[in-house]
């Protein structure tokens, strides 16, 4: 074996990443952001969900269950759209954010995957674009939401709130994304990763502060959700927009954002580069 025969094979691809310069990483990623909109582009059924789903749900929870909860909170039904329309947005960046691995293992199971890891390019350029892609889906969707919740009556009291909550949402959404990259690098199928990623949205979603208060909740439901990340988001994002306390759901949010990311980026870069 030659010498440089025998150099190629032991390359790993932690040492070709690190031969990649930073402006080589962001151009690739560029490249890579641009390949995965062009394919939304050639497949618009793709956009369906983030254009559906905000259109569904706040029909559904504002006319359906509008009128009793929105009682139980003192307002009625237009009390209830000003409690319901932030959690949404935190609703948005959780659901949303599970295209990303049953995307990513579409991709693999495509031999897509294949082809770009036989390419000279940084790994975790790969897995950024899909996280930026998805953040333009996430903030297509909340678009679309607050469109709808404006014709249903919500009332826009922060501007500067709404965009600040919009922000907080896409800093989590980009955290969970991590995770559900990590189980679509790990699971065989876009199946497995939506069943996956129904058992760890469902219970999040309901047992939090999103569709309802949650001081009638049981006692052991209530610790629950005062752990739960996207209880804190969506107080957040209502002190925000509505007014109310935000210090504290803020700190709490990002808090679990940042310890999320540092958690599973890592993991799910190494699964990446590792993965057979």
């Amino acid at each position: 074996m030659s010498a440089a025969t025998a150099t190629a094979a032991t390359t790993t691809p932690a040492a070709a990443d690190a031969r990649i310069p930073l402006r080589g990483h962001l151009r690739h990623t560029s490249a890579l952001i641009r390949r995965n909109l062009l394919w939304i582009k050639q497949d618009p059924e793709s956009m369906f969900d983030a254009l559906l789903m905000p259109v569904i749900f706040t029909l559904l929870f504002v006319y359906v269950f509008g009128g009793s909860i929105g009682q139980a909170l003192g307002g009625g039904q237009d009390g209830y759209v000003q409690y319901v329309i932030p959690g949404m947005i935190a609703m948005m960046s959780m659901s949303l954010s599970q295209g990303v691995g049953t995307g990513f293992s579409q991709d693999f199971n495509s031999g897509v995957m294949d082809r770009f890891r036989s390419l000279p390019i940084g790994r975790g350029s790969v897995l950024f674009a899909k996280i930026a892609v998805e953040l333009a889906r996430m903030l297509f969707a909340t678009t679309v939401l607050m469109i709808v919740a404006v014709l249903v009556g919500f009332h826009i009291n922060h501007w500067g709130g709404l965009f600040a909550a919009v922000g907080l949402s896409a800093v989590f959404a980009s955290s969970i994304m991590w995770v559900f990259l990590t189980l679509g690098v790990t699971l065989k199928n876009a199946q497995s990763v939506q069943a996956m990623g129904f058992l760890v949205l469902f219970p999040l979603q309901f047992g939090s502060s999103i569709f309802a208060p949650t001081n009638s909740m049981p006692g052991w439901l209530q610790a629950f959700t005062d752990y739960n990340p996207l209880s804190t988001l969506a107080d957040a994002a209502r002190g925000l927009m509505v007014g109310g306390p935000v210090a504290h759901d803020l700190w709490v949010t990002l808090g679990w954002s940042v310890a999320i990311t540092a958690v599973a980026a890592p993991y799910a870069i190494h699964k990446f580069r590792t993965k057979s």
